[in-house]
């Protein structure tokens, strides 16, 4: 069964529809891979990121208002539950967001959408927190 065709005003349409957010979750892991301020989230990731970048790719097309592509392949997200084992605290929280805010600049998004968009991201990375701190690197 195919996915309706998502309105012309969302945020993945905006975007350029699949095209543009595959660019960005490109982009997105392509910074986290190679720069350095984003080592500490990286570090939460597989080796191989094609499993994450899919992901990613699959949710957002979905949150941003296309297809929920996500969802038809696994489901609910479930998306605090699927990152619980991993350390998160406010550290994280910020890399990830500058990492993206980085990828949106470098794809880019123009504003007012990549203020929207940072706003909208940091609500669901601020709820995704499951650490007051940072927790550091087990010895």
């Amino acid at each position: 069964m195919s996915s309706p065709a998502p309105a012309d005003d969302t945020p993945y349409a905006l975007l350029g529809g699949d095209a543009g957010v595959r660019r960005l979750v490109d982009r997105f892991y392509e910074l986290m891979d190679g720069v350095p301020e984003y080592h500490g989230i990286r570090k939460l990731h597989p080796q191989d990121l094609a499993g994450s970048s899919e992901k990613l790719y699959l949710f957002l097309s979905g949150w941003l208002g296309g297809p929920p592509l996500y969802v038809e392949k696994y489901g609910h997200p479930m998306l605090r539950a699927r990152h619980l084992p991993f350390a998160i605290g406010i550290a994280e929280r910020d890399a990830w967001l500058a990492c993206m805010l980085q990828a949106m600049e470098d794809t880019g998004i123009a504003e007012p959408l990549r203020a929207g968009l940072l706003k909208a991201f940091f609500g669901t990375a601020d709820w995704m927190r499951n650490r007051r701190e940072s927790t550091p690197p087990a010895t």
